[in-house]
């Protein structure tokens, strides 16, 4: 799934696009193209002006000249394309928007080949739309507040990726960069965070944070051609990834081999010497 590095990198490319087209057609193509609680369908937004992209965690959405927004959930597989004449049709397109500048015309399309993604027509209110008013603030919000987001961590009686990967306590961060920020912390993944002392957490959300960075700086991670940038580009952060996915090759740290753990229905990566496992309790 993509996560805050990828999102942003969409984001990003764009704004850098599309920010002052009119959007004088929108068509959705695929039953579960719109979210169902969309409070119009995607015509409606036919003749709005684009002026600007915003997104929260890992939802993005395209603020229009008018009250309502159309949001964007990538799910899994979700991509934005601008339509090129020498690039091969998108295979999976849910929705399709005709955008127009003077002269100049565009053709913007959410293509989505296991159709997890979403897009909606909402209210927005202090700045953030109705789907998105429940996740909090990430790392690279202006106002994201870190002494809060550590109280939050703090107050938890969870498993620490649990936390890591909880939404509503800081939003963003996904199985990849969760994996790497608790290698760089050296932190199991099935550590308690009411034995993990304040400090530690600080540590791991400022690791959250750098390794999103060092991600964005090169346009996210692609392990397939399921997730590429609006110019149909993939990322490159997967050479740079010392725990996800390196199951059976060696730390980067100690050389002893990484292990692949089964947590909460998905895979989780780490190293057994690097990130021992955890003691039954411990004190903050």
């Amino acid at each position: 799934m993509p996560e805050l590095p990828e999102v942003e990198t969409v984001r990003r490319g764009l704004e850098k696009i599309v920010k002052g087209y009119t959007i004088t057609a929108a068509h959705d193509l695929h039953p579960r193209a719109l979210k169902p609680e969309s409070i119009a369908p995607l015509k409606s937004i036919s003749g709005a002006k684009i002026v600007g992209l915003n997104r929260r965690g890992k939802f993005l959405w395209f603020v229009l000249d008018r009250p309502q927004v159309l949001v964007a959930h990538l799910g899994m597989s979700g991509q934005f394309l601008i339509h090129e004449k020498n690039r091969p049709e998108a295979k999976h397109v849910r929705a399709k928007f005709e955008l127009s500048k003077n002269i100049r015309k565009k053709e913007l399309v959410f293509n989505d080949q296991r159709t997890f993604g979403w897009v909606s027509v909402e209210e927005i209110t202090g700045g953030i739309p109705s789907s998105a008013q429940h996740i909090a603030k990430d790392p690279f919000d202006p106002s994201f507040d870190r002494e809060e987001t550590i109280n939050k961590f703090a107050k938890r009686n969870i498993k620490i990726k649990t936390a890591l990967l909880n939404q509503e306590i800081m939003s963003g961060v996904g199985n990849i960069y969760a994996d790497e920020a608790l290698w760089r912390s050296k932190i199991h993944p099935e550590s308690r965070t009411e034995t993990m002392k304040v400090l530690r957490i600080k540590e791991l959300i400022e690791n959250a944070t750098s390794v999103m960075s060092e991600a964005l700086s090169v346009g996210g991670t692609s392990f397939d051609d399921l997730y590429i940038n609006v110019n149909g580009e993939s990322g490159y952060f997967e050479r740079s990834l010392s725990a996800y996915g390196q199951e059976g090759e060696g730390c980067p740290r100690c050389g002893l081999e990484i292990r692949r753990i089964t947590f909460a229905n998905r895979s989780s990566h780490f190293c057994p010497k690097c990130q021992p496992t955890p003691r039954a309790s411990g004190n903050r």
